[in-house]
Parts: structure tokens; C-alpha cells; sequence
């Protein structure tokens, strides 16, 4: 068994979904013992290990966090992890435990070019309250390979580099009105009819689209949920509306609008920042490493989910993503990761350490 796939299955094993400072302890306990890098755990419980110097920096990085797992993925003694068919089936195989181990392999085992860093978050599946931690606190490589998936975007089985990917931001429109006897409509001002207008201002609006290193990214903004009235004889007074937009480098929809509405305000949840790489070079030397590593063909890619990847690009850190993941495996009851995929990672993320 190799050491990527032992250290993923060790990983996996530990709960890391209400609570993941065991996972954090393993993680640099295992730094400790294998390397001789400077290792610290933080307040955010981040593990943060340095090895090697140069004029530039490099950071691999990943987080020990995992969403709650399904009653079928967990037993007496914590997470269930099996092996079968080539795959290793787990809470936090593909997202993102495999990747990491990997990326801690391949910290103890490159000769790196410049200042290897290694970086695994607390609290990503949280907003990314680790990264920006972390960020605030001094962190700030030059250059960042995020191990998020990136596997089976232009191929099946291929290992792809994401250049770029898109935010989140969730907001809530809320609409007020003045309720009353439903028999007297006119006594009162519906919020729902203000709401349904303020819809009509977000299904008007232009999605955000862009490009990045010659690769497409189109955004969107959508409603998903309506929460209002209080009985079906009562003038609402009241409606919320949420509404989940795919922001992109550069470009968000123009949801302000909303507030021309009489009675609408609108407030943000949640802004999850996007990522674009910035230096083309950069890109093409991860698509190197990807290339040597595997008989496919693999191509720089968009992703369209937002990840810690956002974080370090927003404070100056030219990232990409890369890693085994494949689309429709994370945070599933079935999720799982390719055995060969990762030790494909392990000798990818070298491969990029000792050139950059």
C-alpha cells in the first residue's frame, strides 16, 4: 500500500464534520514525524508546515473538514472506509482528504524549487473561515495549488487544472407591506405582490460571464426559495426571497436593483469570492506536471464551484486548483476516489514543487 493511500485512509477514518480538530492534530502529527519542516497549529485550528526557502513561495494546500456524513458512511468506531473496485469510498475520500494526504506526501518527498508551504484549512465547508484566518494572519504564498477536484472536467479520468472558478453569494430580498382582512385587500399592501416584483427584477437581470486564460465562465442568479404570509385569510405583511447567484472574477449581477421595488430591501448572506488565475505561466507549469503524470490529455478548465481557492486569489495568491476529485462525488452518500488518481496527485503536486 503506498503511503498516499494509507495516510488517505487514516484521514478518512477520523470525524471531522462537527469538529475537526483530531483530523487537524493527525495531519500535523504526521508533518511532524515525517519532516523536518516547521509545523504550527493556529487558533482557526489550520495546520500550517514550511519547508525549504528561495525567493518565491509555493503552497499546497487543501482542508481536514468534511460535511456530515450519511447513516451509511459511519459505524460504532467513526467513518467507514472501503476499498473496492479501484476506489476508496468514504465521508471526505474526494472532498477532500485523498487530495490532501497527496499533498503531504509530496511535501515531505519534493525538492522543492523555492519555499514549499504546506496549508490544510479548518472550517472551508463553513465559508472558508480557515483560509481567512489564516490570510489575515500572514499567510500569503505566491503561488497556491488548491488539491479541490479537478479530475474528469475534459475527460473521464483525466486530472484537469482549473484556472478559474465562480463565487457564491447568497442574499435575501426582503419585501414589507401592510397586512389586513383578506376581504379588504385594498385596507392593506401585499409584500407577496412586492416580492413577485422584485422576482421580476432578478429574472430581468444579465448574468455575470467572463474569461480567463482563453476558458469561458458564465455565472448565474436564480431564486430558490418564498417565505411569506401567515394565513390564508390574512394580507401578508411580510416576504422573504432567497436568491443564490454564481458571481465570477470581475462580475456580479446588478441584485441592488431590487431595492426599486417599494418595500424591498436587500441584504447579503454569504459572498464567497471567485478565483481566476493570473499568470499564464504559472498555469502552464501545473498543466506540465499534470501532463507528466498521466497518459491523457489534460486541459486547463473552469470549475463552477466556489472553494478556499477564492480566499488566497482575493489577497494576492496566484492559484490554481487541481486535484482528484471528480464532479458529482463530493458531499454524496456514494462518494468515493480513484486509488490511482491520488498517487497521480501525489507525483503531480512534486512534479510542480520542484519547478516552480
Amino acid at each position: 500500500m503506498s503511503d498516499t493511500l494509507a495516510l488517505t485512509r487514516r484521514l478518512v477514518s477520523i470525524p471531522s464534520h462537527e469538529d475537526e480538530r483530531a483530523a487537524g492534530d493527525a495531519v500535523a502529527s504526521w508533518l511532524r514525524a515525517e519532516t523536518d519542516a516547521a509545523v504550527r497549529r493556529d487558533d482557526a485550528g489550520n495546520v500550517i508546515a514550511r519547508r525549504g526557502d528561495g525567493p518565491r513561495s509555493l503552497a499546497l494546500v487543501g482542508h481536514h473538514d468534511v460535511v456530515a456524513p450519511a447513516d451509511e458512511q459511519t459505524d460504532d468506531e467513526g467513518y467507514v472506509v472501503e476499498e473496492r473496485d479501484g476506489r476508496l469510498h468514504g465521508r471526505g475520500t474526494a472532498d477532500m482528504k485523498g487530495s490532501l494526504a497527496a499533498a503531504m506526501v509530496a511535501f515531505r518527498d519534493a525538492d522543492p524549487a523555492a519555499e514549499l508551504v504546506f496549508a490544510s484549512f479548518a472550517g472551508e465547508e463553513r465559508g472558508g473561515v480557515g483560509a481567512r484566518a489564516a490570510i489575515d494572519d500572514g499567510v500569503a504564498p505566491d503561488y497556491a495549488v488548491v488539491g479541490e477536484g479537478s479530475t474528469g472536467y475534459s475527460a473521464p479520468g483525466v486530472t484537469d487544472v482549473a484556472v478559474a472558478h465562480m463565487g457564491r453569494r447568497g442574499s435575501t430580498l426582503v419585501a414589507r407591506g401592510e397586512s389586513a382582512h383578506a376581504s379588504e385587500p385594498e385596507a392593506g399592501e401585499n409584500a407577496i405582490y412586492r416580492a413577485c416584483d422584485a422576482v421580476d427584477v432578478v429574472r430581468d437581470l444579465d448574468a455575470p460571464a467572463t474569461t480567463v486564460l482563453g476558458r469561458e465562465l458564465a455565472g448565474s442568479v436564480v431564486v430558490t426559495e418564498v417565505d411569506g404570509g401567515s394565513g390564508w385569510n390574512v394580507i401578508p405583511d411580510r416576504c422573504a426571497v432567497t436568491v443564490d447567484e454564481r458571481t465570477v472574477p470581475g462580475g456580479r449581477a446588478a441584485l441592488a436593483r431590487v431595492e426599486s421595488v417599494p418595500g424591498v430591501e436587500w441584504t447579503v448572506d454569504q459572498d464567497l469570492p471567485p478565483m481566476a488565475c493570473d499568470d499564464a505561466d504559472f498555469a502552464e507549469t501545473v498543466l506540465d506536471a499534470a501532463r507528466e503524470t498521466q497518459d491523457g490529455d489534460p486541459r486547463h478548465v473552469v470549475k463552477p464551484h466556489a472553494t478556499d481557492a477564492g480566499w488566497l486569489a482575493a489577497a494576492g495568491t496566484t492559484t490554481v486548483v487541481c486535484g482528484a476529485a471528480e464532479p458529482g462525488e463530493a458531499h454524496t452518500a456514494e462518494e468515493s476516489v480513484a486509488v490511482d488518481v491520488l498517487e497521480r496527485c501525489e507525483r503531480l503536486y512534486r512534479g510542480v514543487a520542484e519547478s516552480v
